[in-house]
């Protein structure tokens, strides 16, 4: 019952009374980094999969300019993320756009992260099934390593979340993301600016 209905009635309550109350941080962010970003703009759109892999626009704040090398290709991540970027990716205020994703019904406030369009002809039957419930701003995987684990720990512990879901769940990891948060762990793998590329064997 959970799972298949209160947990979408509680995630759209919840993303529109935080986004009420966090408006006026939201405004002063997107100004902070329009001129951080050296004209690349605050927000970064970009499509993602959800659930049963239906594609949908995740809305993040940008932390990255969109400067390029000679050949005019993008420069790596760790010259593009500016200070300002760096604060906002560490104490992940960059996510907080993604309420309106939730609002929207694209994702929830709880499950598995939504990666990269190109990752899914990579995933085996096991993987894909990350994809079996909404895509969230934190998670299980989350709450147990973010960015500085593998990633196949990481689909172990989003299958994990697709097989347990519950309200017990999501509180706990509500309440582990805070302390993550505060504490800003896990941001980056050892060697990236936020975590390598999925290749199908990592």
């Amino acid at each position: 019952m959970y799972k298949n209905f209160f947990k979408r009635i509680l995630d759209f309550i919840i993303s529109l009374l935080a986004l009420i109350c966090l408006s006026p941080i939201l405004l002063v962010v997107t100004i902070w980094l329009h001129f951080a970003n050296k004209g690349a703009g605050a927000f970064f759109l970009q499509e993602r999969p959800g659930k049963d892999a239906e594609i949908f626009k995740i809305i993040k704040f940008k932390t990255m300019t969109d400067e390029r090398d000679t050949d005019g290709n993008l420069l790596p991540d760790a010259q593009r993320l500016t200070k300002v970027g760096k604060f906002v990716r560490s104490t992940s205020i960059d996510e907080l756009p993604q309420l309106i994703n939730v609002l929207k019904g694209d994702m929830a406030l709880i499950g598995p992260r939504p990666l990269l369009v190109q990752y899914l002809p990579l995933y085996s039957a096991e993987q894909a099934r990350r994809h079996d419930v909404r895509p969230g701003i934190t998670g299980w995987a989350q709450c147990h390593g973010r960015n500085a684990i593998s990633w196949t720990e990481k689909f172990k512990l989003d299958i994990w979340y697709v097989d347990h879901v519950s309200l017990k769940t999501d509180i706990n990891i509500i309440f582990t993301t805070i302390k993550k948060v505060i504490k800003r762990d896990d941001i980056s793998q050892v060697g990236n600016a936020t975590m390598e590329v999925f290749n199908g064997q990592n």
